[in-house]
């Protein structure tokens, strides 16, 4: 029994290293959003002052080890055997939700993952301990607080964050306005200065007071002395960075990179207990209980738990060691910064959400009080606070995001909230805090224009609607594995670490497959961002090329398997291919309107000779997807409603007709992909016509069968809008590659 937990706690620390790969991937954006967003530095140099921040909290952190030793459960009220099955339920339900939400892409708390798992698990446990004994009841076994105040702290720190981002950065901007360097020898020091002495402020309370070499003493004269500290840095700050100003240094991205510091630096420090907590609980647990020859783990209750945790420093060097080699190296970090850089960016460009109800009422009713303000505004000031505002003279980095006046406040005021709310012993979460802070700082900046805003909202909602999910989701989760792993004991424990193994591979390679999918991005942010038409043409030219033979592969694909499926009778077949078809619908509104952006950046001239032929494009390559939906959708519902299938002789021709035209499909992608119209053009379209005419005898043979009352008239119904819309595809098909074309000619 003793090796029995021993491998139970072996497997726990191993969950532990995968939990903090998927936690750092996940809360990466807390801390690099800003100055990735900003460019505030190479992306090499960012990473290594965030490595080095990671590095130091978590060698320096008591890791607040006590919440997953007694912060939700009663320790003296449960038993060995119990507190070990509610930390493998614990880890097995969060490294799997984490891992969810990083392929996704989704920023969430892992503090609150943590907090409700636990909650969870003990609540399954309380349940059946209650059951078994009446004497126990709920408030003696749960820790009801912390869970409420973890509660709480979502609508509060949602609520703040976007408030004062929205009111700081507003400010900031009135008085820096776009082009910040006219402004920066009036207000630079005393700028920077403030935010240096507010990011000094955030280290002391948020990652020095909980550091583990700091004495009660330390903590003692640090509290005494903050006020003076706080002054005294001010004027040190103030006065250094207006010379390093006049010393024509870049003070501004001294600031970012200083709070990326800051952040990552109290990031490692106070949340290294979500990833290894529970796993340092659980080996504490083993070690008191083999201290005691003889004890039982099913009546050896784990008082020792009640005590402050003393975490050994080899512990916090490897973590940290193992949460920068992630930082370093995980591609869904990326992914996880990509999505609140995509909805906080001040360019116009690709965006990654949709559109939703909800968000369509909010921009409508924002609007509407947005003309009702403007109308009440004097015309003076409305002039004067526009010229404040003129984003035509942004000063951006090659490829930012937004500027270093932005990047500076969502880093300082994240920091300072984060501080503020430990100092009044809320526990805000640092994801949220950042992430909210970056959208209010955004609008402030009117980087949500009425093109835009509907899906920065949709995009706002679904990642807070997900940090809701993430509660649910980790509490629900963790009560049944908990329920699982009491009563199935040995095989449910081997079959649910299988499951885990199982859903992470899984995940790792659906993630690949979606990274492979995204490639070619980097061409529409230079195009979104260019402002020298020459350019802009020339990467809408690629762009075109890389989303129609992409489209026109897709078209292939489907179009045979619809045909396939149908002829062979598999709805399932059907149904699959009619579900990639409405996606591709979605992405085709998405590529009209990348290229309408686009299509804005080029001179007036250009646009309207070339203009016409790129949306002559969207049009045709939009109907070749279509009409192939209007082959799939009959297919499906004649499939489905079981009804005689073609005969052998419409199986026979339009098996040959269908193959054909699957190939002038992918000769087309590859004309178009590799952009050469030579003679294989003329080819084509010759192939096209002939195709086109042989549909035609199909559909006069059809008809003549009809006539003759041969056969099935739902079979040559089906029949006839199978031969009509593959003309459609055929000849969709020629016009896209004339007009393609033309649009890739360098000269008319």
């Amino acid at each position: 029994m003793e090796t029995f937990y021993l491998l139970i706690v072996i497997f726990l620390f191993l969950l532990a290293v995968f939990d903090l790969v998927v936690g750092v991937s996940n809360d990466a954006v807390n801390f690099l959003n800003s100055a990735l967003g900003a460019k505030a530095a190479p992306f090499r140099i960012i990473m290594i002052v965030a490595g080095i921040g990671i590095l130091m909290g978590a060698s320096m952190s008591n890791g607040m080890m006590d919440i997953a030793r007694h912060g939700i459960y009663q320790p003296q009220y449960f038993y060995f055997s119990e507190i070990m099955c509610i930390l493998l339920a614990v880890m097995l339900t969060d490294v799997v939700l984490l891992d969810v939400f990083n392929s996704l892409g989704m920023p969430t708390s892992t503090t609150v993952s943590m907090v409700f798992e636990l909650l969870g698990g003990t609540f399954a446990l309380s349940l059946i301990k209650i059951m078994a004994d009446n004497s126990y009841g709920l408030g003696d076994l749960i820790n009801t607080d912390k869970a409420l105040s973890v509660i709480l702290a979502i609508f509060v720190s949602v609520a703040i964050a976007f408030f004062f981002g929205s009111v700081v950065q507003y400010l900031s901007r009135i008085l820096f306005t776009f082009n910040y360097k006219k402004k920066s020898k009036y207000f630079a020091g005393i700028f920077c200065g403030l935010a240096c002495t507010a990011i000094l402020y955030f280290l002391m309370v948020s990652g020095l007071k909980g550091s583990s070499f700091m004495t009660p003493e330390n903590k003692a004269w640090l509290d005494n002395n903050t006020s003076g500290l706080v002054v005294g840095s001010l004027i040190g700050f103030t006065l250094l960075m207006q010379v390093l100003y006049w010393l024509k240094i870049n003070v501004y991205k001294v600031v970012v990179l200083l709070g990326t510091f800051a952040l990552a630096f109290a990031f490692a420090g106070n949340d290294l207990v979500n990833f290894i907590g529970v796993p340092l609980a659980g080996f504490s647990s083993y070690t008191d209980i083999i201290s005691q020859p003889g004890a039982n783990p099913d009546s050896y209750l784990m008082s020792s738990l009640s005590g402050s945790a003393h975490t050994p420093w080899y512990f916090l060097i490897i973590s940290g060691i193992i949460m920068v080699v992630a930082l370093f190296t995980s591609k869904k970090a990326q992914s996880v910064v990509k999505t609140s850089l995509d909805l906080s960016r001040q360019e116009e460009g690709e965006e990654a959400f949709g559109t939703s109800p909800v968000a369509r009422v909010i921009v409508r009713v924002s609007s509407n009080f947005s003309s009702w303000l403007t109308g009440i505004i004097p015309e003076r000031t409305k002039r004067w606070i526009n010229a404040r505002f003129n984003q035509n003279e942004a000063i951006l980095a090659e490829g930012a995001s937004f500027d270093l006046i932005r990047a500076s406040v969502n880093l300082v005021l994240g920091g300072f909230l984060i501080a503020m709310g430990t100092s009044l012993k809320l526990p805000l979460s640092t994801t949220y805090v950042a992430f909210m802070v970056a959208m209010g700082t955004s609008l402030a900046d009117r980087a949500w224009g009425r093109e835009s805003a509907v899906y920065r909202i949709t995009g706002v909602l679904s990642v807070i609607g997900g940090w809701f999910i993430t509660a649910g989701a980790a509490f629900f989760i963790c009560f049944f594995v908990a329920l699982i792993i009491y009563y199935g004991g040995t095989p449910a424990i081997i079959l649910l670490i299988s499951l885990a193994i199982f859903l992470l591979i899984r995940s790792q390679l659906r993630f690949n497959k979606k990274q492979n999918k995204e490639k070619g991005n980097p061409t529409i942010v230079k195009l979104m961002s260019t402002h020298d038409t020459n350019e802009a043409l020339t990467l809408l030219r690629k762009h075109t090329r890389d989303e129609l033979s992409e489209i026109l592969n897709t078209a292939a694909e489907t179009f045979d398997h619809t045909v396939s499926a149908f002829l062979s009778e598999s709805y399932r077949g059907l149904r699959k291919t009619m579900n990639h078809i409405d996606d591709e619908k979605v992405h085709l509104k998405q590529v009209k309107r990348i290229g309408t952006l686009g299509v804005t950046h080029l001179d007036n001239n250009t646009a309207i000779e070339k203009g016409l032929y790129y949306y002559q494009g969207n049009d045709f390559i939009s109907e070749i997807i279509y009409s192939i939906g209007r082959i799939c959708e009959p297919c499906l519902e004649h499939t489905d409603n079981n009804f005689n299938p073609l005969h052998d002789e419409q199986k026979a021709e339009f098996s040959h007709i269908a193959s054909e035209v699957t190939q002038l499909l992918i000769s087309s992608r590859e004309l178009i992909e590799n952009n050469q119209y030579d003679e294989k053009f003329i080819e084509l379209i010759q192939k096209a016509n002939i195709i086109i005419n042989n549909l035609s005898q199909l559909k006069r043979a059809e008809l003549k069968r009809i006539q003759s009352q041969q056969g099935s008239l739902k079979v040559s119904m089906v029949y006839l809008t199978m031969i009509q819309e593959t003309q459609n595809v055929v000849a969709y098909t020629s016009n896209l590659l004339k007009v393609s074309r033309k649009f890739q000619e360098e000269k008319n």
